[in-house]
């Protein structure tokens, strides 16, 4: 059991798992806010042994060095790299200090959003269509770039509406591959396709002004990634075209908050589509998972 858990922003846990916590620790603190600065996140830490937050701070070597007595950090977000991580992981085990964040509990939310834009844009649903006539998703060419579980979810919803899908990643997916997920290098891949979605982890910006040339124009952007997948200004430049649709849920997809949000083709609710009830009983029973986990491992190296 630990002797103090710390919540140091809202983590979106539902209420039966924040009951939960307490038979985890002795004292639980929950804030409800983001805190604005270190000096507030060590304040808040305190002598805790056990700190929990979410995606919308960070804890870096400063927080670590000033708080020794942290012994588990629980992201309860996404946590595919120390590289992509918002905790810094490094110097955490060079402290001994246990992080363990969860994966895959939006991805749903995603899947639908994607969908559900793409249909509106190419039937004309809303106040833009694609073509002069609705065109459905059926052969429509569709490129997925990041063909990790949110990728493949995405690619799997398109077949079913009978989309010839394409991807590119780092490493080949044999098993995607089978199920005629076809393959291509990402310059061929963006020349082929008519659709791309990028679905990369945080801080990886791969489209540049050279990879929109490839992708060309009278095209359709998705990026699904928690931050941009693109370089703003090449961005900006591919749809000053103006024949080019870019859509995503959050303005941190998009990487600005400023005019681009505004602009005519850039389409974007500013709203996460994979925070719905279900993401959160997923985060919810992952983070209590992690932490029993970590005290079970925890009393059998005692």
């Amino acid at each position: 059991m630990f002797k103090k858990l710390v919540a140091i922003e809202p983590v979106s846990l539902i209420p039966s798992a924040e009951q939960k916590l307490h038979d985890y620790a002795k004292e639980v603190i929950l804030f409800d806010d983001i805190p604005e600065d270190n000096k507030e996140i060590i304040h808040r830490i305190g002598d805790a042994d056990a700190v929990l937050l979410s995606y919308t701070s960070s804890i870096d070597k400063e927080i670590l060095d000033a708080c020794p007595n942290i012994r588990y950090i629980g992201m309860c977000c996404s946590l595919y790299s120390p590289e992509s991580a918002n905790v810094d992981i490094l110097t955490a085990n060079a402290k001994n200090i246990t992080v363990y964040g969860i994966r895959d509990y939006g991805d749903q939310g995603v899947v639908e959003y994607v969908i559900s834009e793409l249909i509106r844009y190419l039937h004309g649903f809303g106040k833009k269509q694609w073509k002069e006539l609705p065109v459905e998703i059926t052969d429509l060419k569709v490129g997925i770039v990041g063909l990790g579980t949110s990728g493949q979810m995405i690619a799997v919803a398109l077949q079913a509406f009978g989309a010839d899908v394409y991807y590119y990643s780092r490493t080949r997916k044999p098993e995607e591959e089978a199920r005629d997920i076809k393959y291509l290098p990402l310059k061929e891949l963006l020349q082929t396709v008519d659709v791309v979605c990028t679905c990369l982890n945080k801080n990886v910006i791969l489209f540049q002004e050279e990879q929109f040339e490839w992708l060309g124009n009278h095209k359709i952007m998705f990026n699904t990634s928690i931050g941009p997948s693109h370089d703003i200004s090449a961005l900006t430049k591919w749809l000053s075209h103006g024949d080019n649709e870019f859509f995503c849920d959050t303005a941190g997809a998009l990487g600005d908050t400023g005019e681009l949000l505004l602009h005519p083709h850039v389409n974007c609710m500013d709203v996460s589509s994979g925070r719905t009830k279900q993401a959160f009983d997923r985060l919810s029973e992952k983070v209590l998972n992690n932490i029993e986990t970590y005290l079970k491992s925890d009393i059998e190296l005692r």
